[in-house]
């Protein structure tokens, strides 16, 4: 029998995913639904017998080598393929919907994106935490995946900083070994899954002492770390915790903006600490400065309420609009309490763009964040400004740190393709939804969501919520190639077609 770190990474993936099946069952049984708990266990136990017998058979024969994009296709065909397994036990306990909205329902789980296709009411408990659990497992797979396949590579943002071309890497091809793959990824899992694990459970039982029930407590946890804003209450304003729970989520974010908070695998400045970091230093000027205007904005239309109720309301405004953006900068999407507060203290309303905007530009490289990423935003940031220097002082010399040059030249220019590829891929996403009969600001806002990885976008950006359940079907499958696309990012999709990496 094989070592577990000698089995294919798309291997690995199935055993875990079925393992976790029996999660939901035994909640189903504890709580007397023997339907949910017999589909979860039957499920489980017949992916587990399937993948096992698969892993014997491929010990008898000759291990093949691989090229270096061999985990990279197995990434691929995992966010592809693997829901159609996870949605196969959501589909029969559920029984009143159909299998493409099952399938819609776990890619967008495991991609992080977190799309409410369904309402709260509709499912149970059980099933609520299903689809947390698919999200937060999504979020560990990124997690370790960015380090152990991407980074090696030079894709996910980490071509922002390293030396070598993207899909390349900056070990030589005829150098490259598969075993250094399984190296990374089992320190990857070894190093990172306890943490995510931890923080994942200080979290929740945070949530716990703050008011909330167990089961919206550890899905609002799971949530919150894997940023995909799934929630069995319909999002933070359905919670028990109030502004307790908020702020406790509220500390957690930030390990959206940066993979220094909880990592120092991903050097990306050459001063350590995570004060010196461009992605979070950055995060916190958009978050500080998007929080203030949106306050002097509302302040200003406020004049005509009471004294005595504008301080209160004020600071609940503040509260709200500081709480919201960092939940969509990190491409969460909970939306706090106080946000439709801070709307009704000035009478105005707060425009989807800027919730847009905040999803497009994301969290850090290498976090369960999605969007263009912070690193690239200041890549381009480093260039225009050394550009403006130099049209005032033709002759001056730029910093001397090769870091530096390398962002604001070679990695600014890289950052451009990005933005133009995922332009591209915006407009395609776009125009296949509203060949599909989707409206044109609907198909804007739900291919921002999708390649965004931020579903909730679909409720809070829109003037009226719009219900994926109503979409057609080619519609249905658009936004989940959409979702992939935004998880994997263009550039590891493109890196795909390149015929010197799959040689044996």
């Amino acid at each position: 029998m094989k070592r577990l770190a000698d089995i294919p990474l798309f291997l690995q993936l199935t055993l875990l995913a079925s393992a976790s099946m029996y999660v939901p069952a035994i909640h189903a049984l504890s709580w007397n639904n023997h339907h949910e708990a017999r589909v979860f266990f039957y499920a489980g136990s017949l992916g587990l017998f399937v993948s096992a017998m698969i892993v014997i058979t491929l010990s008898a024969g000759e291990v093949r080598r691989r090229g270096g994009l061999g985990n990279l296709a197995a990434m691929v065909a995992a966010y592809f393929t693997l829901p159609l397994m996870l949605a196969w036990p959501f589909y029969e306990a559920v029984q009143t919907t159909s299998f493409i909205n099952s399938y819609f329902e776990m890619v967008s789980a495991f991609t992080t994106t977190g799309a409410p296709l369904f309402e709260p009411g509709r499912l149970s408990g059980t099933m609520h935490l299903w689809r947390a659990l698919v999200g937060w497992l999504g979020g560990l797979f990124i997690w370790i995946t960015a380090a152990a396949v991407l980074a090696p590579l030079a894709l996910g943002g980490f071509e922002v900083t390293a030396s070598a071309e993207p899909g390349r890497g900056d070990t030589p091809l005829d150098r490259y070994m598969p075993g250094n793959d399984k190296t990374r990824l089992k320190r990857g899992l070894d190093g990172l899954a306890p943490l995510y694990i931890g923080l994942t459970a200080v979290l929740a039982i945070c949530l716990i002492i703050s008011g909330d029930a167990p089961l919206v407590a550890v899905i609002h946890a799971m949530s919150t770390l894997s940023t995909s804003g799934i929630s069995a209450t319909g999002g933070l304003e359905g919670s028990s915790s109030g502004l307790r729970g908020e702020f406790v989520i509220f500390l957690f974010l930030f390990f959206g903006l940066s993979r220094l908070t909880f990592s120092t695998d991903t050097i990306t400045t050459g001063r350590h600490g995570l004060h010196n970091d461009p992605e979070f230093r950055l995060g916190m000027l958009i978050v500080f400065g998007v929080t203030l205007l949106l306050f002097v904005r509302h302040w200003l239309a406020s004049f005509e309420v009471a004294q005595d109720e504008n301080i209160l309301a004020a600071l609940r405004a503040l509260w709200g609009s500081f709480f919201t953006v960092m939940s969509f900068l990190t491409t969460t999407g909970f939306e706090s309490a106080d946000w439709e507060a801070a709307q009704g203290w000035s009478g105005l309303g707060t425009s989807g763009l800027m919730l847009l905007g905040l999803a497009l530009i994301g969290g850090g490289v290498a976090t369960t964040a999605g969007g263009v990423k912070l690193l690239r935003v200041y890549a381009l940031y480093l260039n225009g400004l050394r550009e403006m220097e130099r049209l005032v002082h033709p002759s001056s010399v730029g910093r001397a740190s090769s870091q530096s040059r390398r962002i604001r030249s070679k990695g600014a220019y890289i950052a451009w393709i990005f933005f133009m590829l995922f332009a591209m891929s915006l407009a395609a996403v776009m125009l296949l939804l509203t060949a599909t009969g989707v409206e044109f600001e609907n198909a804007i806002i739900l291919a921002i969501a999708s390649l965004s990885t931020t579903g909730p976008l679909v409720h809070s950006a829109a003037e009226t919520p719009i219900l994926l359940g109503q979409l057609s079907i080619p519609a249905k499958l658009t936004l989940c190639a959409a979702m992939v696309v935004g998880r994997l990012e263009t550039l590891a999709i493109i890196a795909m077609f390149n015929p010197s990496l799959w040689r044996d």
